[in-house]
């Protein structure tokens, strides 16, 4: 009876293998009839909406009986009034007004230089001499003429003035003196351009010509004289800062090249804007008791050009914007404990400093701001502050 009914059992087994074998997906295919097919479709597509709603209903008890699950985890900060200091990043060059290159003024061979390079030189200082062509001995002729001419007319003055003699040699003296002692100072005007001296009190920079060289007026330079005490950074700064940028404005003042930062100020705005670019230009004054900085040398510069002593400032990656082109952050609502509601809040922001912005309405001294999972959660949504 026992193996009758093992038997029977086996055979059932062996028939239900055997109709879902002839019903497998891959025997369906390999029949090519539509309606198999079609049929077996059917069956699957109701199986899979049979497992969609009970996955839906345990989804549904789980939440029943676990609330938390769904809650998103947020961190938050809170809203403190604060110093903003905002700074116009610029960039500009190290110039000197004091920064020449002495040219020659007469044709001639270089004959002397008195100065070598990084040689100290006051005003006035004699630094090269041009051969001269021989307008020395020129001038020594003249002046011994000119004196001739001056002591005839100074004889002839003198009998004019005892109404001796005609009034016409005595213009004729006069004429000649004066015409005589024009030309001496034309011949020293002439004479002082073949010595080359120093403009400035400053620094031999560099030697350009040789000792020995023809140079020529206006075509040979000879050398470059500086000086670094008065130093000076110029920048241009776009014409919406015209009201900010202004003389006497701080600035902090960085060479990337010396590793040194120095604070200063605006010495002098421009009263012109340039029509190409929309700037104008602006000069910082540039303390150099060290003589490490020098011309051309490029600074990077920071000007303070607002200030509000009781700002709201936040991250700028917490900021949404809506399909109206608002922006909006999440404020909690309803603290307690670790729950709170997440509130939508319109907000208007102001001027940027690297990773945060100033916010002029909507958040409040105080205020508790999502930070972490802003962009996750839901106008009116539970949340769980956690913390760090």
């Amino acid at each position: 009876m026992k193996k009758l009914l093992y038997i029977s059992i086996l055979s059932i087994l062996l028939a239900s293998c055997g109709n879902e074998k002839k019903n497998s997906v891959e025997a369906v295919l390999k029949s090519n009839d539509i309606e198999t097919i079609q049929k077996k479709r059917d069956e699957l597509t109701t199986e899979q909406q049979e497992i969609h709603s009970k996955l839906k209903e345990l989804d549904n008890k789980l939440a029943e009986l676990n609330p938390e699950k769904n809650v998103p985890l947020i961190t938050s900060f809170k809203a403190k009034t604060e110093i903003f200091n905002h700074f116009l990043e610029l960039q500009g060059s190290v110039e000197t007004k004091q920064n020449v290159v002495l040219n020659a003024e007469i044709s001639g061979i270089l004959q002397q230089i008195y100065v070598k390079e990084g040689q100290k030189v006051s005003k006035g200082q004699l630094l090269a001499r041009i051969d001269d062509g021989g307008m020395s001995q020129q001038l020594a002729q003249m002046q011994i003429q000119a004196d001739l001419a001056k002591t005839t007319y100074e004889r002839q003055k003198r009998l004019w003035d005892q109404k001796i003699g005609s009034e016409i040699q005595y213009l004729q003296a006069k004429s000649t003196y004066e015409g005589q002692q024009s030309a001496v100072n034309q011949m020293k005007s002439q004479l002082s351009k073949s010595t080359v001296t120093a403009p400035f009190a400053g620094t031999i920079d560099d030697i350009i010509t040789e000792q020995g060289n023809v140079v020529s007026p206006g075509q040979t330079p000879i050398l470059r004289i500086v000086n670094l005490s008065d130093m000076y950074i110029r920048t241009d700064v776009p014409e919406s800062y015209i009201a900010d940028v202004v003389e006497g404005k701080n600035v902090e003042v960085t060479f990337p090249v010396l590793g040194k930062t120095v604070e200063t100020k605006i010495r002098q705005t421009g009263s012109f804007i340039n029509p190409d670019n929309r700037t104008f230009n602006a000069e910082i004054e540039v303390p150099n008791k060290e003589k490490l900085i020098k011309p051309n040398l490029t600074a990077r510069l920071k000007i303070n050009d607002y200030t509000n002593d009781k700002a709201l400032m936040i991250p700028q990656n917490i900021i949404s914007e809506n399909a109206n082109g608002e922006q909006y952050i999440y404020i909690l609502d309803s603290i307690n404990g670790q729950k709170a509601i997440a509130k939508q809040t319109i907000i208007k922001t102001g001027k940027t400093q690297g990773d945060v912005i100033e916010v002029l309405e909507g958040v409040k001294d105080g205020d508790e701001i999502i930070k972490e999972g802003a962009r996750s959660v839901k106008d009116g949504q539970t949340v769980k502050i956690i913390t760090y």
